[in-house]
């Protein structure tokens, strides 16, 4: 069948063993616009979170004795979304790599027999990264040239076999009957794997471990063979065990080996007690989620991966530009929330006059400038006037804009802002807060006088998918920066589902609200990121009782 430019087109996407760090920039650029996503049960969360939210997302999930959905009708889905979207984008994605044991190849096929166009994006395969990850590298000088990777796999086929070279790389696929026999399931040729010098890495084979470990020293392999299992490589719950190779089946009983899990047997395995890295960094293991705006939360998901956490970005509320407007009251325009209020648009030839501006976030910035310049202005606009910000962090985004800020308080809240603006201005300064549609009244209470704009809305987040929903049930604590992302989290989420009730707090407001709804709470010392972090590193590594 020839191709048609009428339909959608199929990425086959390699998601990696997990880390999300270790997904392509290639894959994160289609997940990004992806009008599909076709996702396996071993994509991790992280993953996931890097998918456009507009995207439809299809769990076909496989677990180890059963299928979700079966393979071939994978297949037919694939294509089925490609035909009856036209010019949209269908991401598959799969663990690993699609085309190591990933059975990508067949779903290529049933596209190219539809005529469908597709696209193949690697990924890293959690044969060499899993290991890596734990320190064990597949290859070393003077120990092995040479890694071999074998599968176990629920499919009748005939095991491909390659002549054992230097430096060389062969992949093995195990025949499977799925006979209650191991020696049933195993088409492998033992007696050359037992000779063979190099690494070996099994994947997906820890239910016939036992059975393969005694074929191999009975083929003549060294049974004091180092050996390493390796459970749920590059998330937070990797862990790695030990073992010899005749003492693989006891090791796996005795220490609960489940998968998902890979096996690695050779010489190299015994530099996994030296060079281990991922273990040793503050926050390896944890699982955190970022309530932050989706364009905020990138700053803090960097610095917390890189210290070794899983991050859930899950944005708890989304911001929207809009022309400025204040809530008209006559004979004043002291704006507030009551319902009383009509809203009124201003404009910014207004700005002549206010003496000073008070900014109190980032969103406020941003919006502000984004529509001074959509009108036509500069910031020239600005000469002359003071400018006032909540905190830190609003005035580094100031920055960013060439405004330097007169006065910050040491406080960084609304009531401290306005202690500081009483303080310091005289009564007939006329002062212009820029803030969002939700701020509260604290600061027009302390400045009776002040005019505020709302410059822009803040809308709730209405739904979490079921995949995040389930990766936040499991995780080891919630970070809040603002209390709108605590009262919005409280009420779209299972609160009682929750493994962990801990959460990081950036602000005594937000602390507050946390704790209104149930949560313990670890306040950072200032209300900017980085003593946010080092709060949460400070937390875990002092010893959760500290």
């Amino acid at each position: 069948m020839e191709n048609s430019n009428h339909f959608g087109k199929v990425y086959l996407i390699g998601a990696g063993p997990g880390d999300p760090g270790l997904l392509t920039v290639r894959g994160k650029s289609i997940l990004e616009k992806a009008d599909v996503v076709v996702y396996d049960r071993l994509v991790s969360p992280g993953v996931l979170s890097l998918c456009s939210p507009k995207a439809k997302m299809v769990d076909v999930g496989k677990m180890p004795t059963h299928h979700k959905v079966k393979q071939s009708e994978i297949n037919k889905l694939l294509v089925k979304f490609a035909v009856e979207m036209p010019g949209a984008t269908v991401a598959r994605l799969k663990g690993g790599d699609p085309f190591v044991f990933g059975r990508g190849g067949e779903e290529a096929l049933e596209l190219v027999a539809a005529g469908v166009e597709f696209e193949v994006v690697p990924g890293v395969t959690s044969a060499i990264a899993v290991p890596a990850y734990a320190g064990i590298p597949v290859s070393h000088r003077g120990i092995a040239t040479s890694f071999h990777i074998i599968t176990g796999h629920e499919k009748e086929v005939d095991s491909r076999k390659s002549e054992v070279g230097s430096d060389s790389v062969i992949l093995s696929e195990v025949r499977s009957t799925k006979s209650k026999d191991p020696s049933q399931n195993l088409s492998l040729d033992f007696e050359n794997l037992a000779k063979c010098q190099g690494t070996l890495i099994f994947l997906m084979g820890i239910a016939n471990m036992d059975f393969i470990a005694r074929r191999l020293i009975e083929c003549g392999k060294d049974p004091k063979t180092p050996l390493a299992f390796i459970e749920k490589g590059t998330t937070p719950n990797q862990r790695t065990v030990m073992a010899t190779l005749e003492t693989a089946g006891e090791t796996i009983v005795r220490e609960n080996v489940t998968a998902p899990a890979i096996t690695i047997m050779g010489g190299v395995v015994e530099l996994g007690k030296t060079l281990a890295w991922k273990k040793n960094l503050p926050l390896s293991g944890k699982r955190l989620v970022v309530t932050r705006a989706a364009k905020q939360s990138s700053g803090i998901t960097a610095r917390l991966t890189a210290l070794g956490a899983e991050v859930i970005e899950t944005p708890m509320i989304e911001t929207r530009n809009v022309l400025p407007y204040c809530h008209a009251e006559l004979p004043s325009c002291i704006a507030n929330s009551s319902e009383n209020k009509v809203a009124e648009p201003v404009e910014f030839e207004d700005l002549k006059n206010f003496d000073i501006l008070a900014f109190t976030s980032t969103n406020g910035v941003e919006c502000f400038f984004k529509q001074l310049f959509a009108a036509g202005y500069d910031v020239r606009v600005l000469a002359g006037k003071k400018i006032a910000s909540v905190g830190k962090i609003t005035e580094k985004k100031l920055l960013e804009y060439g405004i330097r800020c007169d006065y910050v308080p040491e406080d960084h809240t609304g009531e401290g802002l306005g202690l500081l603006l009483q303080k310091v201005v005289g009564d007939e300064s006329r002062i212009l807060l820029l803030q969002g549609n939700l701020a509260d009244d604290t600061l027009l209470k302390l400045l009776p006088k002040a005019i505020r704009w709302t410059v822009y809305e803040t809308l709730p987040v209405a739904e979490l998918p079921d995949w995040k929903r389930e990766a936040i049930a499991s995780a080891d604590a919630i970070v809040f920066a603002s209390s709108s992302a605590v009262e919005n989290f409280a009420q779209i989420s299972s609160l009682s589902s929750f493994v962990s009730r801990l959460s990081f707090c950036i602000g005594r407001m937000t602390e507050a609200s946390a704790k209104k709804h149930g949560f313990e709470t670890v306040t950072s010392d200032e209300t900017t990121m980085d003593s946010l972090v080092k709060k949460i590193v400070e937390y875990y590594t002092m010893g959760e009782n500290a």
